[in-house]
């Protein structure tokens, strides 16, 4: 019973997001060759020609995203203020023209701090104090600049060396922050001293940090003055990296989703113009991100939730509905959507049905109420850090038959609280009768792929390979088909194997990670070597990352690929240095390819970064595990789970490594854990069945192993679990009902 169950685990962990003299001396070749135009001029050599949007985006969000700290600029009571959450006490005041805050800093001891920078501007305004080391960190005790009062991100106290702490790194500002809130950002981080030496152009988000580097368009625009008709290159339309006004939709949804998407890093040197893909991957539709629907749940940024519409697909831009410079929705109420959804559609939208929409006939509420706001049934709005409400961008119809099928939320009880949601579906069903069944949402089978109830989740294989679903949807059902434990493999490989040649980057990433599964070499070579030369990064890294181990079956040619591939894996992980998944993708790297004193390093230098960054403690009580050192491997599970003691997954690696030390009494007992804290995993219910069965626990393994099957009626080896443990109890009715239910499943599989 070796620890095997955290396989899946390591695999996504390691997905996330590693090695460094490569990337060093990539960022040195850059330095020392800079492109030509590749300069940065701030905004102000904009607004010489461009007054109007320089006006606009003056007084903006992005123009005021970030500021020193001056008696202009906050907008926080530091008149002594003092905010107690939970016992520990925030201490505002001014001194000698500077504001200062005194609270319990990285150590837990109090410290005054020295606000530097204000961050937002509202409905809320942070804080960003130094801790050293290079370091800013976001306050979380914030400014409500509605309700004129402090009040803190977290309900619950945040202990001190916590991730969740200000001064830790989940508000870190150089790493979490900085890159979206100012232009030209270059977080600057020296892994040998972990320190940072940040810098920017500006401060704020401006032109170009939209725009890309002006330098060769001010030039441009300086000969075309004085020559008058100088032709701009045509590889660089007048200087500029990307004309936004004149890209297609897409173009110009992915130059916003650079910071208004959730995504994690592919690349460090971001270059305007370029596929979103070479440098972010935006996060796919699943649990803790969003519903099994695709709304919003976690706060997500705006663009993985457009992916998901047909306005995206038919060429709705998002400048359509914002204007870029002021960044406001143009029109304000339902003046915003009449612009198209109305009884004559503009002829660039030939696919909307002509109807007049702001009407009682269609929105059922009395005109001039919240109940006719299109915004209010189409894109329900969330509150994220406590009191900034950000509207969902799916624009999705209402279903109020899913929340009754699998919980998911919907528009109709945001509003009306003292109905349900049968009394909704009803109602959605009488004012907008359907002649046909509507087709089965794609939120089914997520849920179910979620809740680990596979046999219920057999719809993610015609999700992933129908070309009329969206990409996000379709990479998302790929992503959930990586742990299907379905004896169907072979046609998940072949739907995956299309799904690599698809035109949308996303679906090819979600494809690559599946066809790495294949165990078969010869397919392997055929459908995932090709991925190493994918003209998109994010899918070339990704197949690097999954090849390395088998190099060995490669021709030249693809070996050579691989090659680059890796060098460009390993620059991404030298970008994120700063941060512990870096050296914890290093270590799985390593140990994939044999070098088990190198992972062990990484994993220990990732647990230097953070102590609590229990991911890299899992991984490195595997690795001692595979070498045969189960006390310390058991040891490491047991600081994981004495501060995380409600991680089944660690519970369920910790009993089966403790069966295979041979103490099956103490493995019944993790086990068991597991199997409570995981109830819809059938694998964990099986082992827990089998390890309570030799304790001679028979009650508590019959249930286990019927929970197993009820889970997973079409699992072989559940199946004659079962039929064994009833011939052992003498129960030969139920033993053979059991085999012969075994027997018949085999035969239909030869």
């Amino acid at each position: 019973m070796r620890a095997r169950g955290f396989i899946g685990l390591i695999v996504v962990v390691a997905i996330a997001t590693l090695a460094y003299v490569v990337a060093r001396e990539i960022a040195k070749q850059d330095d020392e060759n800079p492109k030509p135009g590749l300069s940065f001029v701030g905004g102000d050599a904009c607004a010489r020609c461009h007054q109007e949007e320089h006006r606009h985006w003056r007084g903006s969000h992005h123009d005021l995203a970030m500021q020193p700290a001056t008696a202009k600029t906050v907008l926080g009571d530091f008149n002594d203020a003092v905010f107690d959450h939970h016992g520990t006490e925030f201490r505002f005041s001014r001194r000698n023209g500077a504001f200062w805050v005194r609270t319990a800093g990285p150590d837990g001891e109090p410290a005054d701090y020295k606000v530097e920078y204000t961050f937002g501007i509202e409905p809320l305004q942070q804080y960003l104090v130094p801790i050293g080391g290079g370091r800013l960190q976001a306050l979380t005790v914030c400014w409500d600049t509605k309700q004129e009062r402090w009040f803190a991100l977290h309900d619950e106290r945040i202990p001190w060396g916590d991730w969740l702490h200000w001064a830790g790194p989940r508000f870190n500002w150089n790493f979490m922050c900085a890159e979206c809130h100012s232009t030209n950002l270059q977080r600057n981080y020296d892994d040998a001293t972990n320190t940072y030496a940040t810098s920017w152009s500006e401060i704020n988000v401006s032109c170009e940090a939209c725009h890309g580097p002006g330098a060769a368009h001010v030039d441009w625009a300086q000969r075309w003055k004085g020559e008058r008709g100088t032709a701009p290159d045509s590889e660089s339309p007048y200087g500029l990296a990307i004309l936004l006004k004149d890209a297609p939709a897409p173009i110009e949804a992915e130059a916003c989703a650079r910071c208004h998407s959730r995504r994690v890093h592919v690349w460090g040197d971001y270059q305007h113009g370029k596929p979103l893909l070479d440098h972010f991957e935006p996060r796919l539709l699943t649990d803790g991100l969003y519903h099994a629907d695709g709304q919003i749940l976690d706060e997500v940024y705006v663009y993985g939730s457009f992916a998901q519409t047909r306005k995206y697909h038919a060429g709705v831009r998002c400048t359509d509905c914002h204007d870029p410079h002021t960044t406001k929705v143009r029109i304000p109420g339902n003046g915003m959507c009449m612009l198209c959804h109305r009884v004559d559609p503009p002829e660039r939208f030939p696919s909307l049905k002509k109807k007049l929409y702001d009407s009682p006939d269609h929105h059922f509420h009395e005109a001039g109420t919240p109940g006719a706001q299109c915004v209010n049934c189409h894109m329900p709005a969330t509150n994220y850090m406590v009191v900034d409400p950000r509207r969902d961008h799916s624009f999705r119809i209402p279903r109020p038959d899913l929340t009754v099928a699998i919980g998911t939320p919907n528009a109709c009880n945001g509003c009306h609280e003292d109905k349900d949601a049968k009394w909704a579906a009803a109602e959605i069903e009488k004012r907008f009768p359907r002649s046909e069944p509507r087709p089965e949402h794609f939120a089914i089978a997520f849920a179910a792929a979620r809740a680990e109830t596979w046999h219920l989740a057999l719809g993610l294989l015609s999700i992933a390979d129908d070309p009329a679903q969206l990409a996000i949807v379709r990479a998302t059902a790929l992503h959930y088909l990586q742990f299907a434990p379905w004896p169907r493999r072979i046609e998940i490989y072949e739907i995956a194997a299309r799904a690599a040649r698809d035109p949308d980057p996303l679906v090819r990433v979600a494809a690559t990670g599946l066809l790495g599964l294949q165990p078969a070499r010869s397919y392997r070579v055929q459908t995932l070597a090709p991925m190493l030369r994918d003209p998109v990064r994010a899918v070339r890294v990704l197949a690097a990352r999954l090849f390395a181990p088998g190099s060995g079956v490669l021709d030249a040619e693809d070996r050579d690929a691989l090659r680059v591939a890796l060098d460009e894996f390993r620059a991404r992980q030298a970008f994120l240095s700063d941060r512990p998944e870096s050296y914890l993708n290093l270590g799985v790297l390593d140990q994939d390819l044999g070098e088990l004193g190198r992972a062990e390093a990484n994993y220990r230098r990732a647990l230097s970064l953070d102590k609590n960054f229990w991911r890299a403690r899992v991984n490195l009580a595997h690795l001692m595990n595979a070498q045969d050192r189960n006390d310390e491997a058991a040891a490491e599970f047991e600081r994981v789970l004495k501060d995380h003691p409600q991680n089944g997954e660690v519970h369920y690696s910790l009993g089966l490594l403790r069966a295979e030390m041979g103490d099956m009494e103490a493995a019944a007992a993790q086990l068991v854990s597991a199997a409570e804290l995981l109830q819809n995993r059938a694998r964990v219910q099986y082992n827990a069945g089998l390890a309570l069965m030799k304790t001679g626990s028979s009650v508590a393994a019959e249930a286990a192993l019927l929970r197993a099957v009820s889970l997973e009626p079409e699992d072989l080896e559940i199946l004659n679990a079962l039929a064994y443990f009833y011939a052992q109890a003498g129960d030969r009715e139920q033993a053979e009902m059991f085999r012969g239910r075994a027997a018949a499943l085999a035969a239909g599989r030869r």
